[in-house]
């Protein structure tokens, strides 16, 4: 059983017991604290799928925060051409490290 969910404004395919990196959507929370995911937009089981219209209804999907961690660095870098101007600067997302406990559909 999989589900594909909505958070942090991109989509993500999970299944039990597998360990997912999302942006952080929930400033406040600590490890070990439960979160659930709402924006549930396809469910499927062994015999059928469930797509929703944008959003399956009565579908939510649980986990729970395992730690705070930070992506990779990105490279951002400006120049205008002719006039000399170069910037580079750089990025690193804050994210959650999330362990899916459940999917109820």
């Amino acid at each position: 059983m999989y589900a594909i969910v909505e958070a942090g404004g991109k989509q993500h395919r999970v299944e039990v017991g597998q360990r997912l990196a999302v942006e952080r959507i929930w400033p406040s929370l600590e490890p070990g604290a439960e979160v659930a995911f709402e924006r549930v937009l396809l469910v499927r089981d062994e015999h059928k799928v469930r797509v929703g219209k944008p959003l399956v209804e009565g579908a939510i999907v649980k986990g729970t925060l395992t730690r705070l961690l930070r992506g990779e660095k990105i490279i951002v870098f400006h120049k205008k051409k002719r006039k000399g101007h170069r910037k580079t600067t750089g990025h690193r997302q804050d994210l959650y490290e999330v362990r899916i406990d459940a999917i109820e559909a």
